[in-house]
């Protein structure tokens, strides 16, 4: 699903959004330099897999949030993770690196991609800033709306306390 796609289909299933168009962005810094609706709830998402290539997670969480991998492994119970290759984006997600959301997602027909969401977006605003499946613009959505949009695509999803998971021993 391109953009305009996309944002056709958030419409037709009647879910509220707000698009912001702006410079293409390919990484956190440089998206920093865009004005934020919601200063702090801009979604930083990782692509990894496993070291089998047995299982992909893409994780979304707060821009300032870090990911202990050795403390996810534990806590998800996988493998050795890393980041998945431009290759394995393009084919599963049909995404570009820069371009990483959970948007990518509903390309992914065989459901091989686990989602894994930091539970802070599901407090205050509920609401968080990703890309529609382009780096050029980002939609602002409420949170539950998201999960309820990959859960009924068939996306396995965790919600993660991330300030737990990397303290974690």
């Amino acid at each position: 699903m391109d953009k305009l796609a996309l944002l056709e289909w958030l419409d037709q299933e009647g879910i509220s959004y707000e698009l912001v168009e702006h410079p293409v962005v390919e990484t956190m810094e440089a998206l920093n330099q865009v004005e934020q609706r919601y200063p702090g709830y801009q979604a930083k998402n990782l692509f990894v897999r496993d070291d089998k290539k047995q299982r992909y997670l893409l994780i979304t969480v707060m821009e300032d949030q870090t990911v202990d991998m050795k403390k996810l492994r534990r806590e998800l119970e996988t493998r050795r993770l890393s980041f998945a290759s431009a290759d394995d984006l393009a084919q599963i997600l049909k995404l570009t690196p820069g371009s990483v959301t959970p948007f990518g997602l509903l390309n992914d027909q065989e459901h091989r991609v686990e989602f894994v969401l930091d539970q802070d977006y599901l407090a205050g605003e509920q609401v968080l800033g990703i890309h529609p499946n382009h780096n050029d613009a980002t939609v602002w959505i409420n949170t539950n709306d998201l999960l309820t949009l990959l859960d009924q695509h068939g996306t396995t999803i965790h919600v993660l306390d991330f300030d737990a998971v990397n303290s974690a021993e």
